[in-house]
């Protein structure tokens, strides 16, 4: 048997919520693989799993920029050992400089390519470099995405107020002038804030690959086995129906007004501004 660490024990229990007993229990079942054990809790009814596993982070700070002329934006966050460091102004200074950098970065994604990006006859590599020697802590990049409008549209972002969590989002919309409304303006940073607070894994079901839907209606399954053979398949679409709706943007209760899904609330804001608009993408970045 996988020798069970307090650690593992401690990670499980954070991430669904369950007692220790529990968490080491399925933990020794699953021989030390917290995914498997996350399942084997949610099995027995006992996990209200979040959304998805969040992978493991370090402490830091989400920046964010945006170009003039707003069709272009970057976000990325920079991460370091302890919250203390987090708050340091040497990092927190860092963390500006490297906003600049993934906005004008070659690549529009890969925390490796704003390590090689040079500003200033600068490379952020030799920056970070210097902050480290600093410090004396261990800063890495950790993500980055950088989008930039190819037609009609807007670009909007979200950070909130503690600086360990952001979104960002970009709209397509029917022409230009449609994008500059104040409406739909309004819309694009509600619907940023959204996804930093409801944490959507896709923008619709469509996007949710193949393998997760797979292990959520084995889950489902297991779930509701004692049930009447008629009604299970029944009962497992509802399950996924409510998966779908928990957890992808477009189908989510609008966070500011859940009479609404968000897929509602930006068709009225564009039925206002005198055109229509879609999401095209998202991205939302966590650290701590």
């Amino acid at each position: 048997m996988a020798e069970i660490s307090a650690a593992m024990v401690m990670k499980l229990r954070k991430m669904t919520g369950q007692g220790m007993m529990d968490c080491k229990s399925a933990l020794q079942q699953a021989s030390g693989d917290i995914s498997e054990a996350m399942d084997i809790l949610r099995k027995k009814g006992l996990a209200t799993l979040a959304k998805r596993a969040e992978r493991e982070t370090f402490q830091g700070l989400v920046v964010c920029k945006s170009s003039e002329d707003g069709r272009t934006a970057a976000m990325a966050t920079l991460c370091c050992e302890t919250d203390f460091v987090a708050k340091n102004n040497d990092f927190v200074a860092t963390a500006e400089r490297l906003a600049d950098f993934a906005l004008v970065c070659p690549a529009d994604q890969g925390a490796d390519n704003i390590l090689e990006t040079v500003v200033d006859s600068r490379k952020f590599s030799d920056i970070l470099t210097e902050t480290v020697s600093r410090i004396g802590e261990k800063i890495q990049v950790g993500d980055y995405t950088k989008y930039k409008l190819d037609g009609p549209g807007l670009i909007r972002t979200y950070i909130h107020f503690n600086e360990k969590v952001g979104a960002m989002v970009e709209i397509e919309t029917s022409d230009e002038a449609m994008a500059q409304a104040d409406v739909l303006e309004q819309a694009a940073c509600d619907i940023a804030m959204h996804i930093t607070a409801i944490k959507p894994l896709a923008l619709d079901k469509d996007q949710i690959d193949s393998e997760t839907i797979e292990r959520e209606k084995a889950i489902f399954a297991e779930q509701v086995k004692d049930k009447p053979p008629n009604i299970i398949d029944k009962i497992i679409q509802g399950k996924m129906n409510k998966f779908f709706a928990e957890n992808c943007l477009l189908a989510q209760p609008f966070v500011k007004d859940d009479s609404k899904s968000v897929a509602q609330v930006l068709a009225e804001a564009a039925k206002q501004a005198g055109g229509e608009a879609k999401i095209k993408r998202f991205v939302r970045f966590e650290v701590g």
